[in-house]
């Protein structure tokens, strides 16, 4: 229901005056708009291609610029960035920490990038780290979930979560990462299902110890997506695929349930598309390539169909607490 509405209902009912519903009106019309989540958004947005940018800007110029100029201008960028965030920073606490500087935040993705693009060029240039291919998402990694938990900053904890798991990956098996490109492979298959539980559990002790609480979403949020793509994975795949499908159904009922505490629509949608995709993978696995089952998925996806308009409809329902 809009505002103008209420206005309406309330001017029915006589609970306001024509008068008062006119200087309300002048009043909504009158008051600012704000532009906060649009300038940060293109704050964000001019951090992004400011990284780029740099980047193609060395890689074109390398032989005019020149190496040593190009590592001592990224290295004062970085070094800038983390001053400037040092600077401005809070006292460290547990709890969420409010930004007095708002160019602090973006300062310090600003820098994390910029050390991306540092470290990237060490390697491609001088080949810092070598055969070493793990040295290259490890030391990210660290570095980030330092500076998201010094600097409070949750932005920085994503890229911190991704960079941890890459690192894993690269560490498992690089040889598979760089020639055969392999995801579907059992090893990466369990390792991130390992992986993306160990974010889930460290999000809940997240919450409920009160470490950094609002940190939770990003681990939960993450862990859950990654464990169940993977557990997907596996439901297609030709080894072990109901062992998996019930890893998925397992993941997709705690996050029912946790989406019931929190009252969360984006953990409930996401316990239930997978959950579906499992369900309906295991289903027709089990039926021969006949004309029988040409005429059960006509059916099956009719009535599922229903079943999701029934779902979109009643989701506040779902999630009411009982």
């Amino acid at each position: 229901m809009t505002d103008q509405k209420v206005l309406e209902i309330f001017h029915a009912k006589s609970i306001i005056s024509t008068k008062e519903v006119q200087k309300i009106n002048e009043s909504e019309k009158s008051k600012p708009f704000s532009l906060h989540y649009e300038l940060r958004i293109l704050l964000y947005l001019g951090i992004f291609l400011l990284s780029s940018g740099l980047g193609i800007v060395i890689y074109q110029n390398l032989d005019s610029i020149g190496h040593t100029a190009i590592v001592i201008f990224i290295s004062f960028l970085v070094v800038s960035c983390f001053a400037f965030s040092s600077w401005k920073k809070q006292n460290f606490t547990w709890d969420a920490v409010e930004q007095v500087n708002p160019f602090a935040d973006f300062t310090l993705l600003l820098g994390c990038l910029s050390f991306l693009t540092l470290e990237g060029y060490l390697q491609y240039q001088y080949s810092l780290f070598g055969e070493k291919y793990g040295l290259i998402t490890f030391i990210p990694a660290i570095v980030f979930f330092f500076s998201a938990y010094f600097f409070d900053h949750r932005g920085v904890l994503s890229m911190a979560i991704t960079a941890f798991a890459s690192w894993i990956g690269v560490s498992i098996s690089p040889l598979a990462v760089f020639s055969k490109n392999d995801f579907t492979a059992p090893y990466f298959i369990f390792t991130s299902i390992a992986l993306g539980l160990l974010y889930m559990a460290i999000g809940l002790l997240s919450e409920f110890r009160k470490l950094k609480q609002h940190f939770a979403f990003s681990y939960l949020l993450l862990g859950s997506n990654l464990a169940l793509i993977a557990g997907v994975a596996g439901v297609f795949s030709e080894h072990h695929k109901y062992l998996y499908t019930l890893i998925v159904l397992a993941i997709s009922v705690g996050l029912f349930f946790y989406a019931k505490i929190k009252q969360s629509y984006v953990f409930l949608l996401t316990g239930i598309v997978f959950a579906y995709i499992a369900i309906t993978e295991a289903i027709f696995d089990i039926f021969p390539y006949n004309s029988m089952r040409a005429w059960f998925a006509a059916y099956y996806f009719v009535a599922t169909g229903i079943g999701v308009i029934f779902l979109l409809f009643n989701l506040k329902k779902i999630l009411k607490k009982s």
